[in-house]
């Protein structure tokens, strides 16, 4: 049997865990689920208890995480991405593949060399965004190659969005994932893409005010902002001559307006208390 570790039960754990709970037994599995709030991932796990354990973990504790990473075949790390790089150190001392839904970080290709002769797999960018967006991207991508289609230009705009029988507040938004990497979503860098040639780059404090209109039929107006850096995938997806390519992020029309106000009275800004 098989061992399965996640580490952390936050909102964006919760689809996982009921996945891999449900189907323990056909593929012959079992799930541990570590988080400092045992009882919010007993929630989670309902009543399937013969799949799956439930444990209580301080992440930052090193001995205790490295001790459970042992234990297991394969890890899952839903953690804060800031966490992600410890628990990926742990797998590669004790020879585990791990999963992220975060993007690679840059510390991460140091370890390339290692994993793969230790024949490790660490793989990154499982969630919505980054993740679904790519295996979307690259079927659209892979079809028009095959029907001999010239590419001139790609943009993809992804959000976790509220379904339209529960959007019921002036916001259009409500939090499905940590909080405060909404309040953080943005910073990090300027936002860098390439449109009809141009390379672009937006910094933080303008970045709300640069809003692309979406019309999607039958659901409405979206307002579209630049996702980070769009730049580096390029040569992931094939389109290193294509003269536009642009990630983005989807948020109801108006939500980018007001949260700019936010970002101009320094509320978002996370470097002082």
């Amino acid at each position: 049997m098989r061992k399965i570790l996640i580490l952390g039960a936050g909102r964006s754990a919760a689809s996982l865990i009921t996945y891999l709970v449900e189907k323990a037994g056909e593929q012959d599995w079992r799930v541990t689920v570590a988080d400092r709030s045992p009882e919010q991932a007993r929630k989670l796990v309902g009543a399937a208890g013969d799949a799956a354990d439930v444990v209580a973990l301080d992440a930052s504790d090193a001995g205790a995480r490295g001790a459970l990473v042992a234990s297991h075949d394969l890890v899952i790390s839903m953690l804060p991405a800031a966490m992600h790089m410890d628990v990926v150190h742990d797998c590669l001392q004790h020879r585990k593949h791990v999963l992220t839904p975060s993007y690679v970080p840059k510390e991460m290709w140091a370890l390339d060399a290692q994993a793969k002769e230790a024949g490790l797999v660490f793989l990154n960018e499982l969630g919505l965004d980054p993740g679904i967006d790519h295996l979307s991207a690259m079927r659209i991508l892979d079809r028009l190659r095959a029907e001999g289609a010239s590419l001139e230009a790609f943009e993809s705009y992804t959000g976790g969005l509220v379904a339209p029988e529960s959007d019921d507040n002036p916001w259009g938004y409500k939090f499905s994932w940590n909080p405060r990497n909404v309040v953080l979503a943005g910073q990090g860098g300027a936002a860098c893409f390439i449109r009809d040639g141009r390379y672009r780059y937006i910094p933080y404090h303008r970045l709300f005010t640069r809003v692309q209109h979406i019309e999607v039929p039958g659901y409405g107006a979206f307002d579209g902002y630049a996702n980070r850096d769009s730049l580096k995938y390029r040569k992931v997806y094939g389109l290193e001559d294509i003269p536009t390519l642009i990630r983005g992020t989807l948020r109801r029309q108006g939500f980018c307006a007001a949260w700019n106000v936010f970002v101009q009275l320094g509320c978002t800004d996370d470097s002082y208390a």
